[in-house]
Parts: structure tokens; C-alpha cells; sequence
């Protein structure tokens, strides 16, 4: 039986594809309402595929509690936020996480840490808390790591599809973590060390981080010059060895905006690329801000309340809005002494921020000038309602002429 603790975007989705493929699987969350969500047979948020893979789990005997259970294997899948400061990973919910399963877990059990942590927070953090409750890892209790490898929008697939890395101490361990995982999962399965795994989960986002970075500085020099950043990087990628990524407003979620820091919090004097690449992706809802104000002088507005924010998650056509930019340019709107800017999300049901409005056409009733922060499908099938709209278009989706760009 395995015991999946923490069932957000990432411990739900891996229970449920573990139940609907022969595993035995009861999930545990400290949180009763998310828990009692759940047990009312409803997921606790949007994505795509995910309430079918639900429902089939339910059939197949997936079950849902606030207590953790005695199991063969426990996977730990709670976040691992970032102190701003230290710029260091804050591992206390895995730290609490497993000194629960501790209390419960027989001898010759496998705790699976999925998530994402920096180089040596295991060694670290999770291994003195095993051995603090008396047990010998490797002897009484096996530790293993497994980074997800998912994103918001496309869970469901690739949980079935991408590739996996199992970091473990005992290599018979890491093939036995690997078939379990293999019950649902299409793509290769690495097997390595523990803190190998935990560097590549890592490196990964911060090659992604890195590489927008380079985008949304060209957009910067682009725009100093007045030139046309899309059309700069459209030619270049016509070379066989160049593919750049679109800039963009600024990065979110909780992987490409937060795991880089981890390795510019662990090593300061050696992550100077790295550490200049965030500050350019976290500068980026500032420089959108300034060509809010930037173009309100140029069409001659000063009436701040009718410019609107189109989108509020991360990323398109899901309900994430963990570091969102759109939240990340309205506080810095707050530091700046000054709101009144509109807001509107389609997948955002509940009022998060002041002036949100909940349909499209009121809120392009509104508002005099759109400011895309999100490509979500729905903004892409609905341009016509622009027309007449002053729009700045950061992800370069509005062909109506006159539309500005970052």
C-alpha cells in the first residue's frame, strides 16, 4: 500500500494515476476541507483530464484522509517554498511530513521524497529526522527521491508520458521505486543517486529560467531601440542550432520562478548567471507596469481605473496562480501608492484581488485599454472584442493593428 502525503497539483495527480493502475493508494492531506472536497467525490482544481482520472480512481478504491496510515511505501509530495531573503529552500514541510510518517511506518518501509528540494536537502533535513526516531536508513527504513516532472495544464499527460529520475542510496531501491512508478509511467526511468536526482530536477527548470531570461532581456534592448523583439527572434530561429523562447510578462508556478533560487541561495559566489537570469524574469511585471504608464501618456489617459489586466494565473488555460505576474505587477502597483487597475481571469471564480469582475464582457465594458498578461484560449477566440481597445499584447497573440507590445 502506498500513502501519498500532500494532495495539491501534484501528490492528487500521482494518487490517482497510482489507483487507476493496481496500486493500492490512500492519500493524506492535514487539510479537512480539502480532504472533505474529496471524499464528496470533487477535485479541489482545474485541469484537463483530471476529473476523469478522478472518477476512475474512485472506482478503482483510492481514498482520502487527514491521517496518516502504517504503508509498504509513503510518497511526499508537500510544497518546498523559498525564503525571498536567504533565497534558500525551506524544507520544513518535508521535515514535518516525514517526522509524521515516522510515528506510523513499519520496519523495511520506502519514504519517496517527490518534492523538489536543493541539492543535499535529503542528506540534510530528511535523513536526521529518520534516524532521530531510531530508525537505520537502509536497514529499518529505505529513502528515495523522485522530482516530478509536471506542469500545470498537461498533468495528466505527462505523468503518462515524460521521463523520471529515481535518486536512491541502495540501487535495489531505486528499481524497486522505479517499478513502481513504471505501474503508470509510458517514459524512461532514470535511476541514480539521491542528490543527482536532486540536482537535475533543479537544473532542468533553471535551464528553462535561464533561457526566458535571455528572451525577456532581448525584449528590453528591443524596445530601447523601438525594434520588434518577435521579429528578431523569429528570423534567428531559422538557424539550425538557435531556438530562443518568447518573452513574456514575467515567470510563475512554483518550478521555472522558484527552483533556480535554490541553487543562487546554496551557492551565492557561483551562480552569477543564474542569479542575474531571475532578477531579469522577476523585473518583468515591473517593466510592464512602466509601459502601462508609458502608453497612457501617449494616448494622453490618466484615468488608471480604465486600464484592465486580462488573466491572473501563471500560465494559460489553467487555475494556477502561484507567483503569478499578474499578482507580482499589482503589488508592485501597492509599493508604488497607487490601484484602481481592473482585473479579469476566466479560470478564477473566487475574488482574490480588488476590482476583479467575473465575465469578459463587463469587463471589457469596463475597461479603455487591455493589458494580455495570459494567453488563455478564450482572449484568443474572442479579438474581435478588442476593436477599439487600446491593448498591450505580452505574448504577441493580438494581430489588430496598432497593438502594443512589451
Amino acid at each position: 500500500m502506498v500513502n501519498v502525503i500532500g494532495l495539491g497539483y501534484i501528490g492528487l495527480p500521482t494518487a490517482l494515476m497510482m489507483s487507476t493502475h493496481g496500486v493500492k493508494v490512500i492519500g493524506t492531506d492535514y487539510n479537512h476541507e480539502l480532504v472533505a472536497t474529496l471524499n464528496a467525490g470533487k477535485t479541489t482544481f482545474k485541469e484537463d483530464g483530471l476529473d476523469a482520472l478522478f472518477q476512475d480512481a474512485l472506482k478503482a478504491g483510492v481514498k482520502f484522509t487527514t491521517e496518516y496510515q502504517s504503508a509498504d511505501t509513503y510518497i511526499v509530495s508537500v510544497p518546498t517554498p523559498y525564503d525571498k531573503f536567504s533565497k534558500k529552500v525551506d524544507a520544513c514541510y518535508v521535515v514535518a511530513a516525514v517526522r509524521e510518517v515516522m510515528k506510523v511506518c513499519p520496519k523495511g518501509a520506502t519514504v519517496v521524497i517527490e518534492s523538489t528540494v536543493s541539492p543535499g536537502t535529503i542528506e540534510k533535513s530528511v535523513r536526521p529526522v529518520i534516524e532521530a526516531n531510531g530508525f537505520a536508513i537502509g536497514e529499518d527504513i529505505h529513502l528515495a527521491h523522485a522530482p516530478e516532472r509536471i506542469i500545470p495544464g498537461n498533468m495528466v499527460y505527462e505523468l503518462l508520458h515524460n521521463n523520471r529520475t529515481i535518486g536512491a542510496d541502495d540501487p535495489a531501491i531505486g528499481e524497486k521505486v522505479k517499478a513502481l512508478y513504471a505501474s503508470f509511467c509510458q517514459g524512461e526511468i532514470v535511476t541514480t543517486d539521491i542528490k543527482t536526482a536532486e540536482m537535475t530536477k533543479v537544473v532542468e527548470n533553471t535551464f528553462r529560467a535561464v533561457n526566458i531570461a535571455f528572451a525577456n532581456e532581448l525584449a528590453k534592448i528591443c524596445r530601447h531601440d523601438d525594434m520588434d523583439v518577435y521579429e528578431v527572434i523569429r528570423i534567428c530561429n531559422m538557424h539550425p542550432r538557435v531556438n530562443i523562447l518568447q518573452p513574456g510578462p514575467g515567470v510563475g508556478g512554483h518550478c521555472i520562478s522558484v527552483d533556480p533560487w535554490f541553487l543562487v541561495g546554496d551557492y551565492p559566489s557561483l551562480a552569477k548567471v543564474i542569479d542575474e537570469s531571475m532578477k531579469t524574469n522577476d523585473g518583468m511585471p515591473d517593466f510592464v507596469l512602466n509601459r502601462i504608464y508609458e502608453i497612457m501618456k501617449e494616448k494622453g489617459m490618466t484615468d488608471i481605473s480604465r486600464v484592465g489586466l486580462y488573466g491572473l494565473t501563471y500560465k494559460e488555460n489553467v487555475d494556477d496562480m502561484r507567483e503569478s505576474p499578474t499578482l507580482q505587477l499589482l503589488e508592485s502597483q501597492e509599493r508604488h501608492l497607487a490601484t484602481g487597475l481592473k482585473v479579469y481571469d476566466p479560470f478564477i471564480e473566487k475574488d482574490v484581488v480588488k476590482n476583479q469582475y467575473h465575465s469578459l464582457d463587463d469587463f471589457l465594458a469596463a475597461v479603455d485599454f487591455v493589458v494580455i498578461m495570459v494567453k488563455h484560449n478564450e482572449i484568443k477566440e474572442n479579438m474581435d472584442k478588442l476593436a477599439g481597445k487600446v491593448v498591450l499584447d505580452c505574448h504577441n497573440i493580438c494581430k489588430q493593428e496598432g497593438t502594443y507590445r512589451i
